[in-house]
């Protein structure tokens, strides 16, 4: 069954202008030109009361959570949300507690910030906080966004380490289990920036069923009904392993580089789409679209 929620996630460092600058006002074309083009505003849009649903902020990821919430807090509230608060979870006693529990539950939107994907999984996971946002993602008309480690950390299955230089190397790449929102995909973040294609690579090779999914920054993927749409200013990258014909994976060792014969790569800009059933990409902009013709 189709999940009736949407999911958003984000490749990072997203250019919604620090509002901490003085002079933000002033330059406020160039700070907005990222975020009133896409996603932040898409989140809001696509919420369920708009410009009143009740936006969490989770920072649980980040090392400096105070700093990251106020910005979105400040973001958020910039493009007319009412409703943003910040709920910083620590520990999983407070993501098991009555209080997190009521706050996840009367959300519509819940932004998982950047940070560390392991601190995320390994503090949220399983808890009561992290089914109930499964829940209303499966019944409710509900929203979870996630930006870098929150991401990454939206698969069943998730990246948190490795080393781009060497990612091709067998064994460099350490995966785990994420928060489980979508199956079948793995997606990776600050993708071109930081030239993680090889990570996704042997993440796919791994297991070809999965599709790989690499996200630059201020780029993100808006999935709802089994379609995943590009929003942002950058590009998404899609590895499909299914017509993978030969690999060494199994016949080398540790450390040794892998081979892969026939591996499918796609490249998505702002509007297109993929349908994760029919595995099938659209290019919005597509010059082999026929052009329409004044009558």
């Amino acid at each position: 069954m189709k999940p009736v929620g949407k999911l958003i996630v984000i490749g990072g460092a997203v250019n919604k202008g620090s509002f901490s600058e003085t002079d933000y006002d002033q330059n406020i074309e160039k700070n907005l030109n990222f975020f009133e083009r896409g996603i932040l505003r898409k989140i809001i849009n696509e919420s369920k009361h708009k410009e009143d649903s009740v936006i969490e902020i989770v920072t649980t990821a980040s090392q400096i959570p105070q700093i990251v919430g106020s910005e979105y807090k400040k973001a958020f509230e910039f493009l007319g949300a009412k409703n943003v608060n910040v709920l910083d979870i620590h520990n999983r006693e407070e993501a098991n507690s009555d209080a997190m529990v009521a706050r996840a539950n009367a959300a519509d939107v819940m932004m998982f910030t950047g940070g560390d994907q392991l601190r995320l999984t390994s503090i949220l996971g399983g808890t009561r906080f992290h089914d109930t946002i499964l829940l209303k993602y499966q019944e409710q008309d509900f929203i979870y966004s996630g930006t870098s480690a929150g991401a990454a950390a939206a698969s069943e299955n998730m990246i948190y380490q490795g080393s781009s230089s060497e990612a091709l190397l067998k064994g460099e790449i350490k995966t785990t289990q994420g928060l489980g929102l979508i199956d079948n995909v793995i997606i990776d973040t600050h993708f071109v920036q930081r030239g993680r294609i090889g990570r996704l690579f042997q993440a796919v090779v791994n297991n070809p069923r999965t599709l790989g999914i690499g996200l630059g920054e201020d780029t993100g993927l808006f999935i709802h009904n089994d379609v995943m749409t590009a929003v942002g200013s950058g590009l998404v990258i899609l590895v499909d392993g299914r017509f993978i014909k030969d690999t060494n994976l199994t016949n080398i060792n540790l450390g040794e580089p892998i081979s892969i014969d026939n591996l499918t790569v796609h490249v998505m800009s702002m509007n297109d789409h993929y349908d994760l059933t029919t595995k099938m990409l659209t290019i919005e902009n597509s010059q082999f679209n026929p052009i329409p013709q004044d009558k």
